[in-house]
């Protein structure tokens, strides 16, 4: 297939995951009332679920079908970055003050979860086939599912606290009928996501060869961009919605569950361990996450009041440096 039908095929797989995220976002705001949960946790692990799945379902087929894991592994990492670079836009649209000023601390645990996640995945880059294994998978993707199942019962169970600590009574909850509405609504729009995200590595992955770009350089730029659409629909229409906490907690909460995606696709990778078989470049990408989600963990305690250029936190202007230079980097290395 020609260079433009595949551009069609990337957009139109965009326009679908694009608006599929906003309906997701509408219902979930919904059904977090219906239900009494807090917004902060419904982002962290409904919303951060759902929009997910992408990265779940291109991971799977690129390692399964495609046999490229290179685009796998750039895809999952490349979104981690590009969901906290996601957080400068959360910090713009905030026009009286910066975000970190307004955020819940709920998010420290995200993402102090989400660092030692991405340590487990860094030290399994860099020592490649000497990291510990068994059966051909590695010993850090039942690390990986453990955290991550942690990180939610955590959050949950201190959001739970907070919230009973603040409402004196129980809120009016809607007719049964009009919560089946939403979760089908949100339920038709997550297979929307979930068939527009394994559509997706086959598309990439012939962009790459018509480009002559490597295959780590589309997963962790061009794919990875694409696959958050649903964290950036979402986000935004979250902040239109007055949830703050709830766009916060989607974009930490899908980087908890793309560390997750890993372990799956080492399970649907048969060759052996899957982070052994994938270019060291990654583990560049794993550490521009590190820095990142620090820069985050640093503007939650701190909460800077100031502005540079009256425009961003200085938070944000070292989320996007670091992003800038970690997608060069990935480029040059082409590997």
């Amino acid at each position: 297939m020609g260079l433009v039908g595949l551009v069609l095929q990337f957009l139109l797989c965009a326009a679908l995951i694009a608006g599929a995220g906003f309906v997701l976002s509408r219902s979930a705001d919904a059904l977090a009332e219906a239900h009494g949960w807090g917004r902060g946790w419904v982002g962290l692990a409904l919303l951060a679920t759902v929009t997910s799945l992408p990265e779940l379902a291109s991971g799977v087929s690129a390692v399964a079908l495609v046999g490229a894991p290179n685009l796998a592994v750039g895809n999952a990492l490349g979104a981690c970055v590009v969901n906290l670079a996601f957080l400068v836009v959360v910090d713009l649209l905030q026009r009286h003050q910066p975000m970190y000023r307004l955020a819940s601390e709920t998010h420290l645990l995200s993402a102090g979860f989400g660092v030692v996640m991405l340590g487990f995945v860094a030290m399994s880059l860099v020592t490649g086939r000497a990291a510990p294994q068994f059966l051909g998978i590695g010993l850090y993707s039942p690390a990986l599912l453990a955290l991550y199942l942690l990180a939610l019962r955590s959050v949950f169970a201190h959001e739970q606290s907070a919230r009973r600590r603040v409402e004196a009574a129980a809120p009016e909850r809607p007719a049964h009928e009009d919560v089946r509405r939403e979760w089908r609504r949100f339920g038709t729009a997550a297979l929307v996501v979930l068939a527009a995200g394994s559509w997706l590595p086959q598309v990439a992955d012939g962009l790459s060869q018509a480009l002559g770009l490597s295959r780590s350089f589309v997963g962790t730029v061009f794919m990875a961009l694409v696959t958050t659409l649903p964290e950036m629909a979402v986000t935004v229409a979250a902040l239109r919605l007055g949830a703050l906490d709830m766009a916060i907690g989607n974009l930490l909460g899908s980087n908890l569950f793309n560390l997750t995606i890993l372990a799956i696709d080492d399970l649907a990778y048969l060759p052996g361990p899957l982070l052994a078989d994938v270019s060291t470049a990654h583990a560049g990408t794993a550490a521009t996450a590190l820095v990142m989600t620090g820069l985050v963990i640093v503007g939650l305690v701190m909460r800077p009041q100031g502005r540079v250029l009256r425009v961003a936190s200085w938070v944000s202007v070292g989320l996007v440096a670091a992003y800038g230079i970690n997608a060069a980097l990935i480029y040059l290395a082409g590997a």
